[in-house]
Protein backbone atom coordinates (compact mmCIF):
# COMPACT_ATOMS: atom_id res chain seq x y z
CA UNK A 1 0.00 0.00 0.00
CA UNK A 2 1.54 3.32 -1.51
CA UNK A 3 1.32 6.36 1.45
CA UNK A 4 0.52 9.59 -0.16
CA UNK A 5 2.84 12.32 0.20
CA UNK A 6 1.99 15.25 2.34
CA UNK A 7 3.13 18.39 0.08
CA UNK A 8 4.99 21.22 1.80
CA UNK A 9 2.91 24.10 2.98
CA UNK A 10 6.29 26.22 2.27
CA UNK A 11 5.73 24.73 -1.50
CA UNK A 12 2.11 25.44 -1.51
CA UNK A 13 2.01 28.65 -0.44
CA UNK A 14 4.88 29.98 -3.01
CA UNK A 15 2.68 27.88 -5.83
CA UNK A 16 -1.08 29.32 -4.48
CA UNK A 17 -0.65 32.80 -2.89
CA UNK A 18 -3.84 33.56 -3.79
CA UNK A 19 -5.54 30.91 -1.69
CA UNK A 20 -3.51 31.62 1.85
CA UNK A 21 -3.27 35.36 1.76
CA UNK A 22 -6.74 36.92 2.23
CA UNK A 23 -6.96 40.63 0.69
CA UNK A 24 -7.22 43.34 2.86
CA UNK A 25 -11.15 43.78 2.14
CA UNK A 26 -11.49 40.21 3.53
CA UNK A 27 -10.09 41.11 6.65
CA UNK A 28 -11.99 44.70 7.22
CA UNK A 29 -14.88 43.29 6.10
CA UNK A 30 -16.27 42.01 9.47
CA UNK A 31 -14.89 44.88 11.43
CA UNK A 32 -16.16 47.52 9.32
CA UNK A 33 -19.72 45.86 9.10
CA UNK A 34 -19.57 46.10 13.16
CA UNK A 35 -19.10 49.63 13.10
CA UNK A 36 -21.66 50.36 10.55
CA UNK A 37 -23.86 48.37 12.59
CA UNK A 38 -23.23 49.91 15.58
CA UNK A 39 -23.12 53.26 14.44
CA UNK A 40 -26.83 53.07 12.76
CA UNK A 41 -27.69 51.77 16.26
CA UNK A 42 -26.50 54.91 17.60
CA UNK A 43 -28.05 57.23 15.02
CA UNK A 44 -31.17 55.63 15.51
CA UNK A 45 -31.50 55.98 19.14
CA UNK A 46 -30.47 59.62 18.98
CA UNK A 47 -32.94 60.26 16.08
CA UNK A 48 -35.68 58.40 17.61
CA UNK A 49 -35.29 60.68 20.83
CA UNK A 50 -34.67 57.70 22.73
CA UNK A 51 -34.36 59.13 26.13
CA UNK A 52 -33.67 56.26 29.32
CA UNK A 53 -35.84 59.20 31.64
CA UNK A 54 -38.51 58.91 29.61
CA UNK A 55 -38.49 55.03 29.38
CA UNK A 56 -38.61 54.74 33.03
CA UNK A 57 -41.56 57.17 33.65
CA UNK A 58 -43.24 55.08 31.12
CA UNK A 59 -42.57 52.34 33.26
CA UNK A 60 -44.06 53.68 36.14
CA UNK A 61 -47.21 54.64 33.91
CA UNK A 62 -47.59 51.17 32.63
CA UNK A 63 -47.10 49.29 36.21
CA UNK A 64 -50.33 52.54 37.69
CA UNK A 65 -52.35 51.27 34.47
CA UNK A 66 -51.58 47.44 35.09
CA UNK A 67 -52.72 48.33 38.82
CA UNK A 68 -56.05 49.94 37.32
CA UNK A 69 -57.02 46.67 35.17
CA UNK A 70 -57.44 44.44 38.28
CA UNK A 71 -59.60 42.73 38.67
CA UNK A 72 -61.08 42.36 34.90
CA UNK A 73 -64.54 43.73 34.85
CA UNK A 74 -67.06 44.00 31.96
CA UNK A 75 -69.42 45.86 33.59
CA UNK A 76 -72.79 45.54 31.65
CA UNK A 77 -71.33 45.75 28.44
CA UNK A 78 -70.75 41.59 28.42
CA UNK A 79 -73.34 40.49 25.72
CA UNK A 80 -71.60 43.83 23.64
CA UNK A 81 -68.49 41.92 23.88
CA UNK A 82 -69.55 38.55 22.87
CA UNK A 83 -70.76 39.73 19.93
CA UNK A 84 -68.29 41.81 19.13
CA UNK A 85 -65.91 38.64 19.57
CA UNK A 86 -68.13 36.77 17.41
CA UNK A 87 -67.89 39.51 14.74
CA UNK A 88 -64.01 39.28 15.04
CA UNK A 89 -63.72 35.59 14.15
CA UNK A 90 -66.63 35.64 11.88
CA UNK A 91 -64.10 38.77 9.92
CA UNK A 92 -61.44 35.91 10.35
CA UNK A 93 -63.08 32.87 9.19
CA UNK A 94 -64.92 34.88 6.14
CA UNK A 95 -61.94 36.44 5.08
CA UNK A 96 -59.37 33.81 4.92
CA UNK A 97 -61.73 31.95 3.19
CA UNK A 98 -62.36 34.14 0.37
CA UNK A 99 -59.04 34.64 -0.10
CA UNK A 100 -58.37 30.80 -0.03
CA UNK A 101 -60.80 30.49 -2.87
CA UNK A 102 -59.51 33.30 -5.08
CA UNK A 103 -55.85 32.27 -4.80
CA UNK A 104 -56.20 28.86 -5.99
CA UNK A 105 -57.09 28.96 -9.27
CA UNK A 106 -54.68 32.19 -9.38
CA UNK A 107 -51.68 29.77 -8.11
CA UNK A 108 -51.98 27.62 -11.01
CA UNK A 109 -51.15 30.30 -13.36
CA UNK A 110 -48.56 31.06 -11.30
CA UNK A 111 -46.59 27.94 -10.46
CA UNK A 112 -44.10 26.91 -12.63
CA UNK A 113 -45.16 23.54 -13.59
CA UNK A 114 -48.47 24.12 -15.02
CA UNK A 115 -47.58 27.41 -16.83
CA UNK A 116 -43.86 27.30 -18.09
CA UNK A 117 -43.62 30.51 -20.16
CA UNK A 118 -42.36 33.33 -17.82
CA UNK A 119 -44.33 36.02 -19.86
CA UNK A 120 -47.71 34.08 -18.62
CA UNK A 121 -46.72 32.94 -14.94
CA UNK A 122 -44.48 36.39 -14.17
CA UNK A 123 -47.64 39.18 -14.28
CA UNK A 124 -49.19 36.55 -11.96
CA UNK A 125 -46.17 36.32 -9.54
CA UNK A 126 -45.65 39.77 -9.49
CA UNK A 127 -49.42 40.93 -8.59
CA UNK A 128 -49.26 38.43 -5.63
CA UNK A 129 -46.45 40.52 -4.34
CA UNK A 130 -47.81 44.02 -4.96
CA UNK A 131 -50.83 42.76 -3.22
CA UNK A 132 -48.70 41.58 -0.33
CA UNK A 133 -46.31 44.59 -0.08
CA UNK A 134 -49.11 46.42 1.14
CA UNK A 135 -49.61 45.82 4.70
CA UNK A 136 -53.32 44.77 6.28
CA UNK A 137 -53.51 47.72 8.12
CA UNK A 138 -53.41 49.79 5.19
CA UNK A 139 -56.02 47.73 3.13
CA UNK A 140 -58.44 48.22 6.16
CA UNK A 141 -57.89 51.96 5.98
CA UNK A 142 -58.42 51.54 2.15
CA UNK A 143 -61.62 49.72 2.06
CA UNK A 144 -63.28 52.10 5.35
CA UNK A 145 -63.04 54.74 2.62
CA UNK A 146 -64.31 52.80 -0.09
CA UNK A 147 -67.40 50.97 1.85
CA UNK A 148 -67.54 52.66 4.84
CA UNK A 149 -66.96 51.54 8.53
CA UNK A 150 -67.72 48.32 9.79
CA UNK A 151 -66.61 44.23 9.59
CA UNK A 152 -67.62 44.32 5.86
CA UNK A 153 -64.49 46.38 5.37
CA UNK A 154 -62.60 43.82 7.18
CA UNK A 155 -63.45 41.02 5.90
CA UNK A 156 -62.33 42.85 2.27
CA UNK A 157 -58.97 43.82 3.86
CA UNK A 158 -58.00 40.16 5.51
CA UNK A 159 -59.05 38.72 1.95
CA UNK A 160 -57.57 40.54 -0.31
CA UNK A 161 -54.05 40.95 1.91
CA UNK A 162 -54.32 37.04 2.27
CA UNK A 163 -54.84 36.67 -1.32
CA UNK A 164 -51.73 37.75 -2.13
CA UNK A 165 -50.17 35.53 0.53
CA UNK A 166 -51.86 32.73 0.05
CA UNK A 167 -51.42 32.78 -3.69
CA UNK A 168 -47.54 32.96 -3.32
CA UNK A 169 -47.75 30.00 -0.97
CA UNK A 170 -49.90 27.76 -2.61
CA UNK A 171 -47.98 28.45 -5.90
CA UNK A 172 -45.24 27.31 -3.71
CA UNK A 173 -46.60 24.16 -2.87
CA UNK A 174 -47.96 23.12 -6.54
CA UNK A 175 -44.52 23.23 -7.65
CA UNK A 176 -42.94 21.30 -4.61
CA UNK A 177 -45.27 18.33 -5.71
CA UNK A 178 -43.91 15.13 -6.80
CA UNK A 179 -44.61 15.10 -10.76
CA UNK A 180 -44.96 11.06 -10.88
CA UNK A 181 -48.29 11.02 -10.04
CA UNK A 182 -48.91 13.70 -12.64
CA UNK A 183 -47.03 11.53 -15.49
CA UNK A 184 -49.30 8.38 -14.69
CA UNK A 185 -52.01 10.31 -15.46
CA UNK A 186 -50.78 11.83 -18.66
CA UNK A 187 -49.20 7.98 -19.64
CA UNK A 188 -52.86 6.70 -18.97
CA UNK A 189 -54.28 9.50 -22.02
CA UNK A 190 -55.55 12.19 -19.15
CA UNK A 191 -55.85 15.73 -20.62
CA UNK A 192 -53.65 18.44 -18.69
CA UNK A 193 -57.04 19.62 -16.47
CA UNK A 194 -57.11 15.47 -15.59
CA UNK A 195 -53.50 15.79 -14.53
CA UNK A 196 -53.99 19.35 -12.02
CA UNK A 197 -57.38 17.41 -10.97
CA UNK A 198 -56.04 13.66 -10.44
CA UNK A 199 -52.67 13.93 -10.17
CA UNK A 200 -51.43 17.50 -8.62
CA UNK A 201 -54.31 18.72 -6.42
CA UNK A 202 -54.68 15.33 -4.51
CA UNK A 203 -50.75 15.99 -3.04
CA UNK A 204 -51.20 19.65 -2.48
CA UNK A 205 -54.45 20.17 -0.62
CA UNK A 206 -54.04 18.59 2.75
CA UNK A 207 -50.64 21.68 2.48
CA UNK A 208 -53.18 24.29 1.33
CA UNK A 209 -55.71 23.62 4.10
CA UNK A 210 -52.91 23.14 6.90
CA UNK A 211 -51.90 26.98 5.80
CA UNK A 212 -55.52 28.49 5.58
CA UNK A 213 -56.41 27.03 8.90
CA UNK A 214 -52.90 28.70 9.87
CA UNK A 215 -54.38 32.11 8.13
CA UNK A 216 -57.46 31.75 10.19
CA UNK A 217 -55.79 31.28 13.78
CA UNK A 218 -53.68 34.37 12.34
CA UNK A 219 -56.22 36.49 10.93
CA UNK A 220 -57.89 36.15 14.18
CA UNK A 221 -55.22 38.56 15.84
CA UNK A 222 -55.25 41.10 12.42
CA UNK A 223 -58.87 41.19 13.07
CA UNK A 224 -58.75 42.66 16.45
CA UNK A 225 -55.88 45.31 15.01
CA UNK A 226 -58.03 46.32 12.03
CA UNK A 227 -60.72 46.62 14.21
CA UNK A 228 -59.05 49.62 16.40
CA UNK A 229 -59.21 52.14 13.02
CA UNK A 230 -62.95 50.96 12.59
CA UNK A 231 -63.07 47.59 10.42
CA UNK A 232 -65.83 46.23 13.42
CA UNK A 233 -65.31 43.64 16.24
CA UNK A 234 -63.68 43.44 19.33
CA UNK A 235 -61.04 45.96 18.48
CA UNK A 236 -63.67 48.99 17.72
CA UNK A 237 -64.63 47.94 21.31
CA UNK A 238 -61.35 48.23 22.40
CA UNK A 239 -60.11 51.29 21.23
CA UNK A 240 -63.43 52.68 22.33
CA UNK A 241 -62.22 51.68 25.96
CA UNK A 242 -58.64 52.94 25.93
CA UNK A 243 -60.01 56.33 24.80
CA UNK A 244 -62.32 56.56 28.08
CA UNK A 245 -59.83 54.93 29.99
CA UNK A 246 -62.10 52.73 31.14
CA UNK A 247 -59.04 49.81 32.39
CA UNK A 248 -60.92 46.87 33.87
CA UNK A 249 -63.14 46.50 30.59
CA UNK A 250 -60.05 46.71 28.99
CA UNK A 251 -58.44 44.11 30.86
CA UNK A 252 -61.44 41.75 30.41
CA UNK A 253 -61.50 42.55 27.02
CA UNK A 254 -57.92 41.54 26.74
CA UNK A 255 -58.28 38.11 28.52
CA UNK A 256 -61.22 37.76 25.73
CA UNK A 257 -58.80 37.90 23.09
CA UNK A 258 -56.45 35.85 24.23
CA UNK A 259 -58.64 33.32 25.45
CA UNK A 260 -60.17 33.13 21.64
CA UNK A 261 -56.61 33.03 20.19
CA UNK A 262 -55.89 29.93 22.19
CA UNK A 263 -58.64 28.06 21.79
CA UNK A 264 -58.24 28.97 17.63
CA UNK A 265 -54.70 27.84 18.01
CA UNK A 266 -55.91 24.43 19.49
CA UNK A 267 -58.27 23.32 17.45
CA UNK A 268 -56.56 24.54 13.97
CA UNK A 269 -53.45 22.34 15.70
CA UNK A 270 -56.17 19.56 15.89
CA UNK A 271 -57.39 19.92 12.22
CA UNK A 272 -53.77 20.17 11.13
CA UNK A 273 -52.65 16.97 12.67
CA UNK A 274 -55.68 15.08 11.64
CA UNK A 275 -55.12 16.24 7.91
CA UNK A 276 -51.67 15.19 8.07
CA UNK A 277 -51.95 11.69 9.45
CA UNK A 278 -55.19 11.24 6.94
CA UNK A 279 -52.54 12.05 4.53
CA UNK A 280 -49.74 9.85 5.75
CA UNK A 281 -52.27 6.67 5.88
CA UNK A 282 -53.20 7.59 2.49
Amino acid sequence: MKSIEVPDPAVLRERLPHVFQRPASASLALPATLLLTIAIFVFGLVDLDFSPTRFIGGLRQLGWITLMMLPPNPGSSLPAYLQAMGETLSIAVLGTTIAAILALPMSLLAARNIVPSVIFRSPVRRLFDTIRGVDQLIWALVWINVVGLGPFAGVLAIAVSDFGALGKLFSEAIEGADRKQVEGVRASGGSVLHEIRFGLLPQVLPVIAGQVLYFIESNTRSATIIGIVGAGGIGLQLAEQIRVLEWQKVSFLILMILIAVAAIDWISSRLRFAIIGRRAVA
